[in-house]
C-alpha cells in the first residue's frame, strides 16, 4: 500500500508537469524529456515489473500490458490533441495495429495446428515411445536435447519444450538432480534450435514478416545454432547421472487418434504455403498461413462426419478403430484453446512499444546502442537484455529502431534473441513453462547455476556467425 501510495502521488507530480511542456507539443514531436513521455514510460515499466512478478501474483501477463498499451496511446492523443500534426497520431496507432494483426493471425493458426495434434495425441505418442525404451540416463539427456532442438523450428520453442520435459519427468521423477540438468538442455536446445527458422521463434517471425531477412537466408544461422546448443550440453552432459532409471513395470500406451498424421503433414504444407506466398507470390506470410488453415477447416469437416458416422454404430466392426479413439473433432474447440493469454501479451507490448516509440524513446535508445556504443556490441547487447526482459519487445524495439545494418547483423541481432533467453530461467517462454511444469526439480537457481556455461555457448555461437558469414 506504501508502494502504490508513493507511486500515485508520483504520476500526480507527473500529470502537473504536463502543463509546463503542453505549450511546446506544436512545435515539436519529441516528447521525451515532456512529463506526457515520461508518464507513458513510467507505466511501460510498472507494466512490466508485474510480467515479470507473474509466477509470484499470479496476474496474467497481458493484464498490465494491455493497461499500458491503452493509456500510452491515451496520453499520445492528448499531448498531440491541439497539435498541427495530430493526424499522426491515429495513422501510427493503424500501422502498429496491422503489424499486430499480421502476427495475430500467424500465430493463431500455428497454435491451433499445435492443438490440434496434441488433441490427437501426436505428441503423447512421441513421448512414450521415447519412454518406453529404457534408454540410460546420458541417453536422455542427448536424445531430448537433439529432439527439442529439431523439432522447435516447425513446432515452436515452447511447445517442444513442454513435450521434452514430459519425457525427463516420466523416467527421472525419483532423480532430481538429472530432472533439473535435462530441463536446462531442453530450454538450450530449444531456444537454439527456433533461433534458424522463422517459425521457432516469435523474434524470428517478427524478423521474416518484416522482410529484412529472406526465408532461406535463416539456414545461414544453422551452425551457429548448432554450437549454441552443443557446447553448454557437451560440458553438463559430464554431470549427468551414469546407469539407467528404473522403469515402472508398464508404460502407458497412446495411440495416435484417427487424422493426427494427416494434421501433421498438413502443417507442413501449411508452412510450405505461407513460405511460397511470400518468396514467389510477394505477398505477406500471413496470407499463406490463412489459406493453410483452410486445408485443417475443411479436413475437419471429414474428421466429424466419420465421428457421427461411428456413434450411428457405437459397436463398430471388427477391425474398426477402437471405441474411445474416436472423440469428436471439433475445429472450433482448438481455436478457443490458443494461448489467449499469450496473444494479447504481444497486442500489448507492439502497442506499447510501438507508442514509446512514435515518443521518441526508441530513436533515442537507438542512437545510444547503435552509434555511441557500435553495432557489433549492441547486438550482442539485446540477447543479454532477452534474457532479463522478454525477448519479444526487445526485438520488436530493434525492428522499430531500424538501424541501418547489414544482412549478417540482422541475422546476428536475430540469433541473440533468440538464444539469449536461455541464459536465465525466466529469459524465454520454454524456460518460464519448465518452471511450472518441473516445479521443485527445475527452478530459477538451479538454471543459474549453469548461466557461465550457458553463456561460453552464447558467445562461441556469436564468434562463429561471425566467423563463417
Amino acid at each position: 500500500m506504501k508502494l502504490a501510495l508513493n507511486f500515485f502521488i508520483f504520476l500526480t507530480l507527473i500529470l502537473f508537469s504536463m502543463n509546463v511542456v503542453a505549450s511546446d507539443l506544436s512545435q515539436t514531436n519529441d516528447l521525451t524529456a515532456s512529463g506526457f513521455g515520461i508518464l507513458a514510460l513510467c507505466l511501460f515499466v510498472v507494466a512490466y515489473v508485474f510480467v515479470i512478478l507473474e509466477e509470484k501474483l499470479h496476474l496474467r501477463k497481458s493484464k498490465p500490458v494491455l493497461a499500458a498499451a491503452g493509456a500510452i496511446w491515451i496520453i499520445i492523443a492528448i499531448a498531440y490533441v491541439d497539435a498541427p500534426n495530430k493526424h499522426l497520431v491515429e495513422e501510427a496507432i493503424r500501422h502498429n495495429f496491422l503489424e499486430y494483426a499480421e502476427l495475430f493471425f500467424f500465430l493463431l493458426v500455428a497454435m491451433t495446428y499445435i492443438n490440434a495434434m496434441l488433441e490427437r495425441g501426436v505428441f503423447d505418442a512421441l513421448r512414450n515411445y521415447l519412454v518406453s525404451k529404457g534408454l540410460s540416463f546420458k541417453a536422455l539427456f542427448w536424445l531430448t536435447g537433439i529432439l527439442a532442438f529439431f523439432i522447435s523450428p516447425v513446432a515452436d520453442n515452447l511447445t517442444t519444450a513442454l513435450v521434452m520435459c514430459a519425457v525427463i519427468m516420466a523416467v527421472g521423477k525419483a532423480h532430481p538432480s538429472f530432472v533439473g540438468l535435462g530441463c536446462i538442455n531442453i530450454v538450450v536446445a530449444a531456444n537454439a534450435g527456433g533461433a534458424f527458422s522463422p517459425f521457432g521463434d516469435i523474434t524470428t517471425l517478427m524478423v521474416w514478416q518484416k522482410g529484412i531477412v529472406e526465408f532461406t537466408e535463416f539456414f545461414r544461422l544453422f551452425i551457429p545454432s548448432v554450437v549454441n546448443f552443443l557446447v553448454p550440453a557437451f560440458i553438463m552432459s559430464f554431470a549427468v547421472l551414469k546407469g539407467k532409471p528404473e522403469m515402472e513395470a508398464s508404460v502407458e500406451s497412446n495411440r495416435i487418434k484417427p487424422g493426427g498424421i494427416p494434421i501433421v503433414f498438413m502443417f507442413l504444407a501449411t508452412i510450405v504455403t505461407a513460405v511460397s506466398f511470400h518468396s514467389f507470390l510477394h505477398l505477406p506470410p500471413v496470407y499463406g498461413m490463412m489459406f493453410g488453415f483452410a486445408y485443417l477447416k475443411i479436413y475437419s469437416y471429414f474428421l466429424k462426419l466419420q465421428s457421427e458416422n461411428w456413434e450411428q454404430d457405437p459397436d463398430g466392426s471388427p477391425g474398426s478403430t477402437p471405441r474411445e479413439q474416436y472423440s469428436k473433432f471439433d475445429i472450433f474447440n482448438k481455436i478457443a484453446q490458443a494461448e489467449w493469454d499469450t496473444l494479447f501479451f504481444f497486442y500489448g507490448v507492439i502497442l506499447a512499444v510501438g507508442g514509446l516509440g512514435f515518443m521518441g524513446y526508441l530513436a533515442l535508445a537507438s542512437n545510444v546502442m547503435y552509434v555511441d556504443l557500435g553495432i557489433l556490441p549492441a547486438n550482442i547487447l539485446v540477447g543479454i537484455l532477452s534474457a532479463i526482459v522478454d525477448n519479444i519487445p526487445v526485438m520488436f524495439a530493434v525492428l522499430t529502431m531500424n538501424p541501418d545494418m547489414e544482412l549478417n547483423q540482422w541475422l546476428l541481432v536475430t540469433l541473440t534473441a533468440g538464444v539469449g533467453g536461455s541464459l536465465l530461467s525466466i529469459g524465454s517462454a520454454a524456460g518460464v513453462a519448465l518452471m511450472g511444469q518441473a516445479r521443485g526439480y527445475y527452478t530459477f537457481f538451479g538454471h543459474l547455476k549453469w548461466t557461465p556455461v550457458i553463456a561460453l555457448g552464447y558467445f562461441a555461437s556469436i564468434g562463429i556467425h561471425l566467423l563463417i558469414n
